[in-house]
């Protein structure tokens, strides 16, 4: 058993509040990710997982010496780091000549490897060979995911699950439209997937809704799907359970159509018609009864 996985009661108010920020939450935190390179890694992979890095702040943390580690075959260096820097996501980068310029994407359940995929790069743009004003750290990304083989694959399914998971950022209720100012577009086509960082520009149209342009400010990415790690289904249904708390509960006697009309059932006691409320007219105006029909004939008076 190693050092992490002791239980160790805490001493001070800060170790206790430590220890309280990696308690499991209902409304869990932002996930954050790890960017480690191997011990093998060149120049061309260095750039790249700053490039990440600098998309991903701050919820990122960045290990700058060389770890010499296989994802695929020993996982128990990445599962170490990521107990210790609290990211459940990571990115491994490594270089070898069968397989140059590598990226291993993946992410953790429990602190122990989900699944992991790993990208070869082919074409790389850095943030810094393209000269245009950047967006601003910690901006939220729009996602963007064209190609029919991300919802007809399993691994490009899973691939595009990971990719979401990564730049999604954190949970806002709203969103202005001023805060829309970056995109990040995926390509997937003839096996290759094709990564794009854009900047949105919004321009004066003469009308209330403005004009927008695209403006590519890197990094740039031309990938392609090497090797894949792909959890089985029970573990990866086990992993998107949410408690029973945050499930939204069903209200009784509401419907909706098709077309999202709502429909509302009311349940009411049966009504007593005799003491229900009418106008006050004459006519309505309840009169004695009468015991038979020769009463109800006038009598002459005497004179």
């Amino acid at each position: 058993m190693s050092a992490l996985d002791r239980v160790v009661k805490p001493k001070t108010k800060r170790s206790k509040r430590f220890l309280e920020k990696r308690e499991p939450k209902l409304v869990e935190n932002v996930k954050n990710a790890m960017l480690l390179k191997g011990g093998n890694a060149n120049c061309t992979v260095t750039q790249a997982l700053k490039d990440i890095y600098a998309l991903k702040k701050p919820y990122a943390v960045l290990y700058k010496k060389k770890n010499i580690t296989r994802p695929f075959e020993d996982q128990t260096s990445l599962e170490f780091f990521s107990k210790k820097s609290d990211c459940s996501i990571f990115v491994f980068g490594s270089h070898n000549k069968k397989r140059p310029n590598n990226l291993v994407l993946g992410r953790m359940f429990d602190y122990h490897v989900l699944d992991m995929i790993e990208l070869g790069i082919e074409n790389y743009v850095s943030l810094n060979d393209i000269k245009n004003s950047k967006c601003p750290e910690g901006t939220k990304p729009m996602l963007i995911f064209a190609g029919d083989v991300f919802e007809s694959s399993e691994d490009y399914r899973r691939l595009k699950s990971l990719l979401i998971d990564f730049f999604r950022g954190p949970t806002v209720p709203c969103v202005r439209l001023a805060g829309l100012e970056h995109v990040l577009h995926f390509t997937a086509l003839n096996g290759k997937i094709f990564m794009r960082s854009y900047k949105v520009l919004l321009k004066k149209s003469g009308c209330r809704t403005p004009r927008i342009e695209l403006e590519e400010i890197g990094p740039s990415f031309d990938f392609t799907v090497r090797r894949t790690h792909l959890a089985s289904d029970d573990l990866y249904k086990l992993a998107l359970k949410q408690p029973k708390a945050l499930k939204p509960k069903k209200k009784k006697n509401i419907s909706r159509d098709t077309f999202g009309t709502t429909y509302g059932r009311i349940h009411m006691q049966k009504q007593d018609l005799g003491k229900l409320q009418t106008r006050k007219v004459k006519g309505l105006k309840k009169r004695p009864a009468v015991n038979g029909p020769e009463n109800s004939v006038k009598k002459p008076r005497h004179v």
